[in-house]
């Protein structure tokens, strides 16, 4: 991939991550997508000029141009992050052939998905259905489409993957009647294994806990002590990340395949 077609990942990314970002603002708020962009603060409707994605934030140091209000940092994060996820997904998945090209765009949109479900989940500490379904159908689009042929069947331990991983949090919700887990973060990783499988989506969640529990106690460390209050943090954030790191950059705490090997090695 040459470094115009990074670029240009990274500018479409951001595009994207503007457009998200109001998606994940006025969803579930009566107020429809197709509306001029407003500021939050005046109401004043903004100009293309304060709408380019991060140049506009940077040009005018974070504040309205007219009330001269604070905006928020969800904005540019959001764009920023969406404009890097789309360059190591062309990366890790380059849009060679039709068939490649298939892949990448189905990963885009699970991107463009889950930073809503990011933003949505630390904004509003829920998940809502319509997007942990979506995930999931396109969860089980991916086991059908790649490797060498636009169809192929899946096998019978990836069709397993989503329910298996998922199952314990059902549990955790059912038990704990929702006091440990959220029955949204269930419905997250049932897609979670279905994208990656079993293998690497016990990889995920793990990560996901050691990565959830260092800044739930480091937050919860810095809000009790300013605040003198407890507050609830959403744990989807940090299946997401953990899905991507392994998804983008394969890492792995456990080894499977030596799991394998040794399995068969007895049997």
């Amino acid at each position: 991939m040459d470094i115009f077609s990074i670029i240009f990942s990274f500018i479409f990314g951001t595009i994207i991550g503007s457009f998200l970002n109001v998606v994940s603002l006025r969803f579930n708020t009566g107020v429809g997508i197709n509306g001029r962009s407003k500021c939050m603060s005046c109401g004043e409707t903004l100009t293309w000029k304060e709408l380019v994605p991060l140049f506009s934030f940077l040009v005018q140091k974070g504040a309205c141009k007219k009330c001269k209000s604070k905006i928020s940092w969800q904005y540019p994060l959001v764009e920023f992050i969406a404009g890097a996820i789309f360059v190591l997904i062309f990366l890790a998945f380059p849009p060679t052939t039709p068939l490649t090209a298939s892949v990448t765009i189905l990963y885009a949109i699970i991107t463009c998905l889950l930073l809503v479900v990011t933003v949505y989940d630390i904004k509003h500490k829920i998940i809502p259905d319509q997007f942990s379904y979506t995930f999931s159908i396109l969860a089980i689009i991916s086991l059908f489409v790649g490797g060498s042929s636009w169809f192929h069947v899946p096998t019978l331990s990836a069709l397993l993957a989503g329910p298996l991983l998922a199952l314990p949090f059902a549990l955790m919700w059912l038990v704990s009647k929702g006091s440990w887990m959220g029955l949204g973060d269930a419905k997250l990783v049932l897609g979670i294994g279905w994208l990656l499988g079993i293998g690497a989506g016990i990889n995920a969640l793990i990560l996901a806990f050691w990565i959830g529990s260092v800044f739930s106690v480091l937050w919860l460390f810095i809000v009790y002590k300013k605040f003198k209050a407890k507050t609830e943090i959403p744990f989807g954030p940090y299946l997401i990340l953990g899905m991507y790191l392994v998804l983008l950059f394969h890492v792995q705490v456990l080894d499977f395949s030596l799991l394998k090997q040794i399995i068969a090695s007895y049997f």
